[in-house]
């Protein structure tokens, strides 16, 4: 179960929260960036996977909507050429509302796009204007019925709570407006102020106030309890989905299975070692195009191994396996105790060999993890 990751890092504007590598001025070297994924797909993956099958491929960014469908074919041309796709069950490609026309969703079908994250974030015109979203409300919607109507059911929405001034009530309504929408799958994110952005600007200038961590806290399981009432199942802690509408690709992430990542500030991860391109478009080109393109690699210890598998095993329903932990690094008592603290508080579970978050757990996910570690 290996996937394969396209970095696509062009947007047409920079939202206000967004700390993601991409540019808004791309089309003087555009051809030359498509050249550069195809020509590292080339030279990195046979070797990577070593025949491994691909299951899942995934165009991320960004915002990968704005190639044609001509260039995503072309990149995945590149994909078929070089691995063996035959067991590929999903192809995903982020896309913008705005960006979701009959045009491109002819051509996405025809390039074998069977998957769509639309990243639509709110259902206020004021969130979506302070936000610098391209797209309005309206066009929102509109975007998952018009790919829908052209058979795009493994859709995938993307939403955001812990906004400015977002009432429980408003809130609620958002998450009904997806459900009737009959959205298979829905990412669910709290806004989070990251450094040297606008937002993180504009909190600092008291010009937009984020809600306190009670009410951010008390949004999250508004969303739990609303989608469990409407069928989905919370088998990620950011992630909801209508009974085995699991997403494959970003799955395999969190059961840390194998991954290839394309383009300029792309991740790998090979079970033992993490590799990064570099976060600059011309740096990442030049370097391709010289022939001789070495990811950055960073070995990880056992130590990192262990506490990765907590920290992303314990966000799923999936869990953690104490096999698998002990197989990487041996149980200490200290891990014992701790963990036996956390389910004598009710935050965690243990059923057979394998530890999970309670609903109560869910709310404080990474401080547990974070406990447990070596």
């Amino acid at each position: 179960m290996a996937g394969i990751y396209i970095h696509i890092p062009f947007c047409k504007k920079k939202c206000t929260y967004c700390d993601f590598h991409f540019s808004t001025t791309f089309e003087s070297y555009r051809k030359e960036m498509i050249a550069a994924l195809c020509n590292e797909i080339q030279m990195r993956s046979p070797a990577f996977f070593s025949g491994e099958p691909l299951t899942t491929i995934y165009f991320g960014g960004g915002t990968p909507s704005l190639l044609t469908p001509e260039e995503l074919e072309t990149i995945l041309t590149a994909v078929h050429q070089n691995n063996s796709t035959e067991t590929v069950e999903e192809i995903t490609l982020e896309a913008n509302p705005d960006d979701i026309t009959e045009e491109n969703l002819t051509g996405w079908k025809k390039a074998g796009i069977n998957r769509l994250s639309i990243g639509l974030q709110s259902f206020r015109e004021q969130d979506l204007q302070w936000m610098n979203r391209a797209h309005s409300v309206e066009e929102g919607e509109s975007a998952i019925r018009k790919a829908q109507k052209f058979g795009f059911t493994n859709l995938t929405v993307d939403l955001m709570y812990g906004l400015p001034d977002l009432s429980q009530t408003e809130w609620k309504e958002h998450i009904y407006k997806l459900t009737d929408l009959n959205v298979p799958h829905i990412s669910a994110y709290c806004l989070t102020v990251e450094p040297k952005t606008t937002l993180h600007h504009l909190v600092g200038t008291n010009k937009i106030h984020v809600p306190d961590e009670d009410t951010q806290a008390e949004q999250f399981e508004l969303l739990i309890q609303t989608l469990r009432e409407k069928g989905y199942e919370h088998y990620e802690i950011s992630n909801f989905c209508l009974p085995g509408q699991y997403a494959k690709h970003n799955s395999n992430y969190w059961k840390n299975r194998k991954y290839l990542g394309i383009g300029p500030s792309a991740h790998s991860y090979d079970g033992e070692n993490r590799f990064w391109n570099p976060a600059n478009n011309t740096r990442y080109i030049q370097s391709v195009q010289s022939g001789k393109h070495t990811p950055e690699k960073e070995h990880l210890s056992p130590e990192n191994r262990f506490n990765e598998l907590l920290l992303t095993g314990l966000r799923t329903i999936w869990g953690v396996d104490l096999q698998q932990l002990s197989d990487t690094l041996p149980l200490t008592d200290a891990f014992r105790t701790e963990m036996e603290h956390f389910i004598q508080a009710g935050d965690l579970q243990l059923s057979g060999n394998t530890i999970r978050l309670t609903q109560q757990g869910k709310l404080k996910a990474d401080y547990i993890a974070s406990a447990l570690f070596v």
